[in-house]
């Protein structure tokens, strides 16, 4: 009954809206009607209401700038003020990285910052964490290739407290034995474990296989297993001393504070901070991209190699070391393979990095980027794939990554070579440069949306050697790029002579590769080591 009730209400709903049966139609009316011989031609929309409005061009987003401030002890303050909420957040950022590790001590600016919150001043490692907790406020410490990063984020009420205790995490570090047997023995279990997580492999091994184990950039930020092993507590001590210097800090500050404030809580609690001896001799040069020259708007010279840019140190690579053209490793029976195109970057602060921003936004910087629409969208093989241009202060990498179903590993891998190759012959279309550019004024606002992610943008351009003013340059640069200009710059991802990672299981995919006409492949282990060379007497 109630079925045939609203059955009913249905067919009256629809015929009201004129969906449903309708009543018969008048014949003699229809007959009527003259039929004319031609159909008239109908006349657009936009001709009867008058021309379509065009819509204005976004307006450009200007990142803000920080007031640049000389600290105690040679340290730089970058200040921004922001009075709308009552959050500060501080980075303190020191020029030295993974990038400066010694010799055989692989992951030792890593572990060292890693060290720093394990009780600093007159707390221990449970009431320092403790103090953080009971202020809500959220600490971490860090290391990345080209430095190293202590953060801060606080409600104001609390920010004089909260920055005393980052104060003594950077500047008064206890560094006690029985927390360094600890934190050390968490560390190498999870280097351990990284064997089993096929897209950090992937990462480990495809820079390893770029610039050559070993080299600054060649190894992995966290480290390497055999060296975890062989670091102790002195070698920490050591490097803290040579790293961590006011002399080579920038302290970012932003939120709801005074120029007065800030320098008030720097001189009261890192006043004593001082800088003694010789700092170590960085890795890297980093003189000219320290010198932070902006961007060009228009870019530099179009046909430039890649890796000739802005930096003038020694290169990130090995001197004598050759890049393979294909690397496998193995993981027997794994359902997935990684598969990666790696090849020769730019320095963060070559005048051409960010136009090649706009050109990987549209190959694999995106959703609906090529390579994503290509291997997710189009054939299924992947939850996701996509390319970046690496920040670094010395020549980076250009790194295309997908994980695909082990049995498409090879038609996979085609696609995605051809998608290079596409990009790097064509450049975008005008489509892509309207889509890009539109999507870097997003990202941009996104990275400059809050106070946190300001301080953390600030600490990371500080890191690079990069001026605070470089992000509206570069976002200018980007603005005014062209099409031509982009066509010659996708040159950058050639894979012509770029280098091949593949994780998966051996026995299955070898075959699928060769099909695909890449031959014999290089076997190399998860640490990044070729396996050849390790059998060598």
């Amino acid at each position: 009954m109630r079925a045939r009730h609203a059955g009913a209400i249905i067919a009256l709903l629809a015929a009201a809206a004129g969906c449903g049966p309708k009543a018969p139609a008048q014949p003699t009316a229809r007959a009527e009607a003259p039929r004319p011989t031609a159909p008239a031609a109908a006349a657009p929309q936009a001709d009867a209401l008058g021309p379509r409005p065009e819509l204005p061009k976004p307006k450009p987003f200007a990142p803000p700038a920080p007031v640049v401030i000389d600290g105690p002890n040679g340290t730089k303050v970058w200040l921004l003020e922001r009075h709308t909420l009552p959050i500060v957040s501080v980075s303190i950022t020191v020029a030295s990285g993974s990038a400066d590790d010694p010799k055989g001590a692989a992951g030792l600016a890593h572990i060292t910052a890693s060290m720093l919150d394990e009780g600093a001043g007159q707390r221990s490692a449970v009431e320092l964490s403790s103090a953080i907790n009971d202020l809500g406020a959220t600490l971490s410490v860090g290391a990345r290739a080209d430095g190293s990063v202590a953060s801060l984020a606080v409600l104001k009420k609390n920010f004089a407290k909260a920055f005393s205790i980052l104060a003594d995490v950077v500047a008064r570090p206890r560094f006690e034995a029985k927390e360094w047997q600890r934190v050390s023995a968490l560390w190498q279990n999870d280097l351990r474990k990284r064997g089993d997580d096929p897209t950090r492999v992937s990462s480990l091994v495809s820079t390893a296989a770029l610039f050559g184990p070993g080299t600054p950039y060649g190894h992995p930020v966290e480290g390497l297993l055999a060296d975890a092993k062989t670091i102790g507590l002195p070698a920490v001590k050591a490097f803290y001393k040579a790293a961590w210097r006011p002399d080579r800090a920038v302290i970012a500050v932003v939120g709801d504070i005074t120029r007065d404030e800030v320098m008030q809580a720097i001189s009261r609690d890192l006043g004593a901070w001082s800088a003694k001896g010789a700092p170590a001799a960085p890795a890297l040069s980093t003189k000219g991209a320290a010198a932070g020259a902006a961007p060009a708007a228009k870019g530099a010279s179009p046909g430039a190699q890649p890796g000739k840019g802005a930096t003038d140190g020694a290169p990130a690579a090995a001197p004598s070391w050759k890049p393979p053209r294909l690397v496998l490793v193995d993981r027997p029976g794994a359902p997935q393979s990684v598969i990666s195109v790696v090849r020769e970057g730019v320095a963060a602060g070559d005048p051409r990095r960010p136009l090649l921003q706009l050109v990987n936004t549209a190959l694999g910087g995106s959703f609906t980027s090529r390579l994503n629409q290509n291997l997710r969208e189009d054939h299924g093989w992947s939850y996701g794939a996509a390319s970046a241009f690496t920040e670094a202060r010395q020549q980076g990498a250009f790194v295309a990554r997908a994980s695909v179903v082990a049995e498409a590993t090879g038609p996979a891998l085609k696609e995605m070579l051809g998608e290079l190759a596409k990009m790097a012959d064509s450049g975008l279309t005008r489509d892509e440069l309207a889509k890009v550019q539109a999507q870097d004024r997003a990202d941009l606002v996104s990275a400059y949306e809050t106070v946190n992610r300001t301080a953390l943008r600030y600490a990371t351009l500080a890191r690079l050697g990069l001026p605070e003013t470089f992000d509206a340059a570069a976002s200018q640069s980007r603005q005014q790029a062209t099409l031509a200009g982009l066509a010659e710059l996708a040159r950058a991802v050639d894979p012509k002579s770029a280098t091949i990672v593949v994780v998966g299981p051996q026995q299955e995919i070898l075959p699928q590769l060769k099909a695909i006409g890449l031959g014999e492949p290089e076997a190399w282990d998860v640490e990044g080591q070729p396996i050849q060379a390790k059998k060598a007497p």
